[in-house]
């Protein structure tokens, strides 16, 4: 049992955030483990798209979940709790940017990437450079992106919010996240391309050993 979550001991890391709340505030304090290990990230990346730095972003991802804590009796079930929650995060990091009246920069972590089991058991040093390059390179033209855009990109794109929950937390309409959403990928596009442009004759390299393989074949085929 060392080194379980309280979720993993309990049996019910597959039970609705409502039914998790529900257990809480009827006394069972420890469950509210469950909510904050599926929502860490989430939070995390929301405060860290307004606020920047690492060590406050963390500190929004605590008062959120303190603040949601003592008010889950103000929660009305009026849109889905994950969704509350969320609103708390951006709230608290919005207030904190504002009172610093600072210009806010997106730097978000990039989600893993998912790959399927072929690619995986296949990776090459060569591929593990080019994904590492364009994370850098994702980074990089992401944190260039307007402040609105920045955060609906963060939110619909990589933590894969619906567009509903998305203009719930931020209080926009859903047409308004879907137009951000859109020029947001526009803009990022562009700035990809223009970040890749001295990099674009290194785009899928075919050097090195690689290279000296596909010779070595060749000349092995025709020496027949």
């Amino acid at each position: 049992m060392a080194g379980m979550t309280i979720a993993q001991r309990a049996g019910v890391e597959s039970w609705a955030d409502e039914d998790v709340i529900a257990r809480v505030m009827a006394g069972e304090k420890e469950l509210y483990e469950i909510i904050m290990r599926r929502y860490n990230q989430r939070l995390y990346r929301v405060a860290r798209a307004i606020l920047r730095e690492d060590d406050e972003a963390e500190d929004v991802v605590q008062d959120a979940y303190v603040r949601a804590y003592e008010h889950l009796d103000q929660f009305l079930g009026r849109a889905r709790f994950a969704t509350w929650l969320t609103k708390i995060a951006v709230n608290e990091s919005l207030a904190r940017a504002r009172k610093k009246n600072r210009v806010q920069e997106l730097e978000t972590m990039i989600p893993e990437e998912k790959e399927s089991a072929l690619t995986a058991a296949t990776a090459s040093p060569e591929h593990e450079a080019s994904r590492t390059e364009m994370a850098r390179l994702l980074e990089g033209a992401v944190l260039c992106l307007p402040e609105h855009y920045r955060i609906v990109l963060m939110m619909r794109d990589i933590e894969e919010m619906s567009t509903a929950d998305t203009a719930a937390a931020l209080e926009l309409s859903e047409e308004n996240v879907k137009i951000r959403l859109h020029r947001a990928r526009i803009l990022l596009r562009e700035e990809l391309m223009a970040r890749a442009g001295a990099s674009r004759s290194n785009v899928f390299p075919f050097l090195g050993a690689r290279c000296d393989r596909m010779v070595q074949a060749v000349l092995a085929r025709i020496a027949g």
